[in-house]
């Protein structure tokens, strides 16, 4: 995987048991209650969450002035239950086949495929996540985007 392009390290506690925090990171149902930037939805979402398992996730974006939905598909490569997620990401069309940054508006230099890096443990009040996505840059709207998607998550399991 090349790291050009840089990447996004967020590191977050959450004041959740640990299996709770894996099971939003790894159960469909779980994860579409919080995934995406605020505004954002998603709507459908398979994971097939073991070693070259594919996921695909659909996300929505329903305002009144912009309308907007987009694919990503990828792979698993690594999982080691309740404390490690390791897996591909790429925007693609409707049926899964990967688009190309260019075509999707996204600055030269954008890998057609990037890396999800999610590591999870207990700290003693709850869990501990550090996600890196390699390939996104620091300061980017990708990790704006990671932020309040952490947001989002964080009032999900409170809730």
């Amino acid at each position: 995987m090349t790291e050009l392009a840089g990447f996004v390290r967020i590191e977050r506690h959450f004041d959740a048991p640990l299996d709770t925090v894996w099971r939003f990171w790894t159960e469909a149902d779980l994860f579409m209650q919080w995934y995406g930037p605020m505004g954002m939805s998603v709507p459908e979402a398979s994971m097939d969450v073991t070693v070259g398992g594919t996921r695909r996730v659909t996300m929505q974006m329903d305002r009144p002035d912009r309308s907007m939905t987009m694919y990503f598909t990828g792979t698993y490569t690594e999982v080691t239950p309740k404390t490690r997620l390791v897996y591909t990401e790429a925007m693609c069309d409707a049926d899964g086949t990967i688009l190309s940054p260019a075509v999707m508006g996204m600055p030269d230099g954008t890998p057609e495929m990037t890396e999800v890096h999610v590591d999870l443990s207990e700290d003693g009040t709850g869990t501990r996540m550090v996600m890196r996505h390699i390939g996104v840059p620091a300061g980017s709207p990708g990790e704006g985007g990671w932020m309040q998607a952490f947001e989002k998550l964080a009032e999900t399991m409170a809730a």
